[in-house]
């Protein structure tokens, strides 16, 4: 009983806290983050950027930036920040202070896919083959633009499901300086009949030696045609083990399988576990 005093006492101090945290109202207006748009040459379009800041940003100091693939705010914007913003409480501090960069979409499945080359191919996705653009549009326009006009310090991170799991893999096989961390979810190999499981990228081989930290999760999900061709738990699991397989010292791998969720719940369980694994408990 003498402890119920201490317990009530915590409770009160870090639900302050917590009240302080989360950003104020402004003009009966409950503020997220903020949005604007960003006109890509690459891409000959605008794109919509949802950030998040974290509380007690300061545009003079560097922080790590997690840019999220299907960053609408009707996408996973909202939901991923939070997860981000309760990591990064004071009695939490399970992962550093964070920028998130959520990418809106225009058009996905071009965006994300690498160029078909089959009629099942172009029956799935009719308009597909825009990911090398968009690859480097994140490269050459978006990271550089992000990290001057809020403070990124070059530790980077993706976040992407599903087909956005896909692009995710295509640039750790093909781009892989340009995150640290890989978050990736359900990614969709079946694309181009598994041609990622069967490419032989530079993380594989034992000169690679920038740190790469990958976390591959998935949920109970099957196919995208109801066939035994290609399960989406099977192929992630595929990808995990290859990537485990290689030879470079510096690249690490998390597989965890999310069996109670489905390809339309695990990304929000999915993401947590992933924060769990690529930042450890500290000790």
């Amino acid at each position: 009983m003498k402890l119920l005093p201490t317990f009530f006492f915590l409770l009160f101090i870090f639900g302050t806290k917590a009240q302080n945290i989360v950003n104020q109202p402004v003009n009966n207006s409950f503020i997220l983050g903020k949005t604007e748009v960003f006109h890509s040459d690459i891409l000959s379009e605008d794109r919509t950027l949802n950030i998040y800041l974290p509380e007690g940003y300061n545009s003079k100091l560097k922080y790590p930036v997690i840019y999220l693939l299907d960053g609408s705010a009707d996408e996973d914007f909202i939901h991923v920040a939070g997860i981000v913003q309760f990591n990064t409480f004071p009695w939490v501090n399970r992962i550093p202070k964070s920028i998130v960069v959520g990418i809106a979409n225009t058009n996905r499945k071009f965006n994300f896919t690498s160029p078909g080359g089959s009629k099942s191919d172009e029956k799935l996705i009719p308009k597909n083959g825009g990911s090398a653009p968009f690859i480097s549009f994140i490269e050459k326009e978006l990271q550089p633009h992000i990290d001057q006009k809020f403070g990124g310090n070059k530790d980077n991170t993706i976040i992407g499901q599903s087909l956005g799991g896909l692009l995710a893999t295509e640039i750790l096989f093909t781009k892989p300086q340009l995150f640290s961390k890989y978050i990736i979810i359900s990614p969709s190999l079946w694309w181009r009949d598994g041609y990622l499981l069967r490419e032989k990228p530079a993380i594989l081989n034992s000169g690679y030696t920038s740190p790469t930290h990958v976390y591959i999760g998935v949920g109970k999900e099957g196919s995208i045609d109801g066939s035994k061709n290609h399960i989406m738990e099977k192929d992630a699991k595929l990808l995990a083990k290859k990537i485990k397989n290689g030879l470079s010292k510096t690249v690490n791998v998390f597989f965890n399988y999310l069996p109670d969720e489905d390809h339309a719940t695990v990304t929000h369980q999915a993401v947590f576990n992933a924060f769990r694994a690529l930042y450890p408990k500290k000790k």
